[in-house]
C-alpha cells in the first residue's frame, strides 16, 4: 500500500506565511492604535486634573481668609443672674473647702468667687465627718448654713442626707417648719394688732400640746397668763393655735405667710426649693399652722435665714447670695453681684420686737438650756445672740426634725451672722440643733474683730 502524503507543496507553504504575515502586521497596527488612545487619555486625564489643582490652589492663594477666631463661638463680656445661676448648678458648693471655684465653657474658664468663709467650713466639715462615726446619736440628715446678715453673702453651707446622698438639705424644702413658723404668726400679732413683748396672753392645758378643748378664750382657775415674748421665748402651742384660728384668721395668716416669702423663689444666684404653705382646711387647721404643729408647712434651711434676716434688717429680708463676682480667663470681671432686698414684711418697729423676743429664747426659752453660761463665754458674751426652735417628727416617726434659725450680732461693729440648723434624729436623740449653731456662732467671731469688720467692709454694697 502506498503510504499517505502530509507534507506542504511550497505553493501552499508560500500562501500560507503571506496570510500570517498579513495578519502579524494587522496586530501590530492594533496594538499602536490602543496605545495611542490609552496615552491619549492618560494625557486628557493629567490636563483636567493639573487645571483643577492649578485652579483650587489660585482659588486658596487668592480668596480672603476667614478669621479663625471669629469662627469660635467668643466668650461673653457679661453674664446676668441667670446665665450665673446655671453655671452654679454644676458646682457642689456643700462642704466646699475653698472660696473660688470654676466652671468651663466651649472655649475659656471662669473663675467664681465667693464670700465662703473657709475657716468655718473646715469646722463644720470635721464636725460632720465625726457624725458619721457614730453609732448612737448619728443623725439621718443634718444641714448648716449661714448667711451675712447686713450683705445676704452665703457665709457657709455643710451638710449631708443619709437617706438621700446626692440631696444638699440646705437648699432642700422638704423638712416640716413646725415652731419656726411661729416667727410669721408673731410678726403678724405685733404688726397688724399692735401687740407688745408684754401683751398678756392666756392658755390652758399643757404648753406644747393642742387639743381643741384648748382654743377657746374662755378661762378657768386652771388658765395660765404669759406675754406675748414668754409664749414665744417657750414655744407655748396653745397660744399661738388660738392666734392663728381665733385672733388673726385665715386672711392674716395667709397674707403674712406671702409677705415673708411662702410659695415664692427668690431671684437667687443658687437655686433652692420654694417653702410651702397653704390654709386649705378647716378651722382647727388654722391653729396648728399658726403655731406651726403640723407637717404641711415645709421650708428650707435657706429660707429659714430669710426669715431672720427681716429681723436682723430693721424688717427687710434679703436675697441669699453666694456669688460675689466671676472672672473670665483674662481675669477681666463679667459678673458682680449686688445686694438686692428681698421682701419688707414688716416695720422696723415690729423688728425690733421680734428681736426681743428671739434673744428671749436664747437666754431663757427653748434654746436657753444649750446656751447657757454664753454670757461669760470669751467670745460669745461680745454678741447679741436670738433665735427660734423647732421640733416635729415625720410622719412615720422615723425622723424628728431639730431646728435653730438666729442670729449673732457683734455688739461693738454690728456684724450679723444668720445661722440655721436643721438635723434629723434617728432613734436616738445626738448633738441638738441649738449646740451646733452656738459652736457656728462661736468659731465664726472668735476671729479678730479687725479681721470680721474688713470683711464686711469689702462685701458691703453702696445703699
Amino acid at each position: 500500500m502506498d503510504s499517505i502524503k502530509t507534507e506542504q507543496s511550497w505553493r501552499e507553504f508560500q500562501a500560507s506565511y503571506t496570510q500570517q504575515k498579513k495578519k502579524r502586521s494587522m496586530a501590530l497596527c492594533i496594538r499602536k492604535i490602543a496605545v495611542l488612545l490609552c496615552l491619549g487619555a492618560v494625557a486628557c486625564a493629567l490636563i483636567w486634573f493639573g487645571v483643577y489643582t492649578v485652579s483650587k490652589i489660585g482659588k486658596w492663594l487668592f480668596s480672603p481668609k476667614p478669621d479663625k477666631t471669629a469662627s469660635e463661638t467668643a466668650p461673653p463680656k457679661r453674664l446676668d443672674k441667670f446665665q450665673v445661676q446655671t453655671l452654679v448648678q454644676n458646682i457642689d458648693i456643700l462642704n466646699a473647702t475653698t472660696d473660688r471655684f470654676f466652671a468651663d465653657g466651649p472655649s475659656w474658664t471662669y473663675t467664681i468667687h465667693t464670700h465662703l468663709d473657709t475657716r468655718l467650713q473646715e469646722e463644720l466639715i470635721k464636725t460632720l465627718d465625726y457624725l458619721k462615726t457614730l453609732d448612737r446619736g448619728k443623725p439621718e440628715l443634718i444641714a448648716m448654713v449661714a448667711m451675712d446678715g447686713s450683705t445676704g453673702f452665703i457665709k457657709a453651707m455643710a451638710g449631708f442626707d443619709t437617706g438621700k446622698p446626692g440631696n444638699n438639705p440646705c437648699t432642700s424644702a422638704g423638712y416640716p417648719a413646725a415652731s419656726i413658723f411661729k416667727i410669721v404668726t408673731a410678726s403678724a400679732a405685733v404688726e397688724k394688732l399692735n401687740y407688745t413683748a408684754t401683751t398678756p396672753l392666756y392658755f390652758n392645758g399643757r404648753k406644747y400640746t393642742l387639743y381643741k378643748q384648748q382654743l377657746t378664750n374662755q378661762k378657768t382657775k386652771y388658765t395660765s397668763r404669759v406675754t406675748l415674748e414668754t409664749a414665744f421665748a417657750e414655744s407655748i402651742n396653745p397660744v399661738f393655735g388660738k392666734l392663728g384660728q381665733l385672733t388673726l384668721g385665715e386672711a392674716t395668716l395667709n397674707k403674712f405667710a406671702e409677705k415673708f416669702g411662702f410659695n415664692q423663689s427668690p431671684d437667687t444666684d443658687f437655686n433652692f426649693s420654694v417653702s410651702y404653705f397653704s390654709t386649705t382646711g378647716g378651722d382647727y387647721h388654722l391653729a396648728e399652722l399658726g403655731c406651726g404643729f403640723n407637717r404641711d408647712t415645709l421650708i428650707s434651711p435657706v429660707f429659714a435665714m430669710t426669715l431672720i434676716s427681716a429681723v436682723a434688717n430693721n424688717g427687710q429680708s434679703l436675697v441669699p447670695r453666694l456669688v460675689d463676682r466671676i472672672a473670665n480667663s483674662d481675669e477681666e470681671e463679667i459678673y458682680k453681684s449686688t445686694k438686692e432686698i428681698y421682701k419688707t414684711p414688716i416695720s422696723a418697729k415690729t423688728a425690733a420686737t421680734m428681736k426681743r423676743l428671739m434673744k428671749k429664747t436664747v437666754s431663757s426659752g427653748t434654746a436657753g438650756k444649750s446656751f447657757r453660761g454664753y454670757s461669760r463665754d470669751k467670745v460669745l458674751s461680745n454678741l447679741l445672740i436670738g433665735g427660734k426652735t423647732g421640733s416635729l417628727s415625720n410622719r412615720e416617726h422615723t425622723v424628728k426634725y431639730d431646728w435653730f434659725t438666729g442670729f449673732g450680732q457683734r455688739k461693738t461693729t454690728k456684724d450679723t451672722l444668720i445661722v440655721t440648723v436643721l438635723v434629723g434624729h434617728g432613734k436616738y436623740i445626738g448633738t441638738r440643733a441649738c449646740i451646733h449653731a452656738k459652736n457656728m456662732l462661736k468659731t465664726y467671731f472668735s476671729a479678730p474683730e479687725t479681721q470680721k469688720s474688713s470683711l464686711t467692709a469689702t462685701s458691703a454694697v453702696p445703699e
